[in-house]
């Protein structure tokens, strides 16, 4: 299998960025879904069933296989390859690895809210959905930076760096909410 190492290197990232492409649009469409139940008769009705429709074909043509294959071709480099026994071995990947299971929990939590948005239950409000949707970007930054680094402590800084940003964003969004309510009224 080494000789297709970078074959299935290649393949694995490909299928990593579709899996976060899904988990970016997926939790965007959960803040339209959310925004959809406050508009009016038939409008609600017209953008809630297109979205649903949306949702199932994102979720379940892009992201689901996505991550199951980018997971196939992950552990096929780990545990298939010589490289990636060493990588076994060290801190980094192990942190690494603790990232990219939150990123199976986000994931899971991701399936649960689309089962039941599918049923039309708004359990979160389009607030909610637009902070959840930072989860998968704090994961996307962590990994990618100790992927790069290949260091289990450097990688901090730039997670830190990526929380202040994430605060940065945070405080912007309410910011732009006061302006938006302050605008209707």
């Amino acid at each position: 299998m080494a000789e297709y190492y970078y074959y299935i290197k290649a393949l694995h990232l490909i299928f990593v960025i579709t899996w976060f492409a899904g988990l970016f649009y997926i939790v965007r469409l959960f803040v339209y879904h959310a925004e959809a139940k406050s508009k009016p008769q038939p409008e609600q009705d017209i953008l809630v069933k297109q979205y649903q429709l949306m949702s199932y074909r994102l979720w379940y043509i892009i992201t689901w296989p996505s991550a199951i294959l980018a997971s196939t071709f992950a552990f096929m480099m780990l545990f298939g390859t010589a490289l990636g026994k060493v990588w076994l071995q060290m801190p980094w990947m192990h942190v690494k690895l603790g990232f990219v299971f939150l990123l199976y929990l986000y994931h899971l939590k991701c399936h649960q809210i689309f089962l039941q948005l599918q049923k039309n239950e708004v359990k979160h409000s389009s607030g909610f959905f637009r902070l959840w949707n930072e989860g998968a970007t704090l994961i996307l930054f962590a990994v990618v930076f100790l992927v790069i680094l290949k260091d289990a402590f450097n990688w901090i800084y730039g997670v830190i760096g990526i929380f202040l940003f994430s605060l940065i964003l945070m405080l912007g969004y309410r910011f732009y909410k006061r302006i938006r309510e302050k605008n209707q009224s």
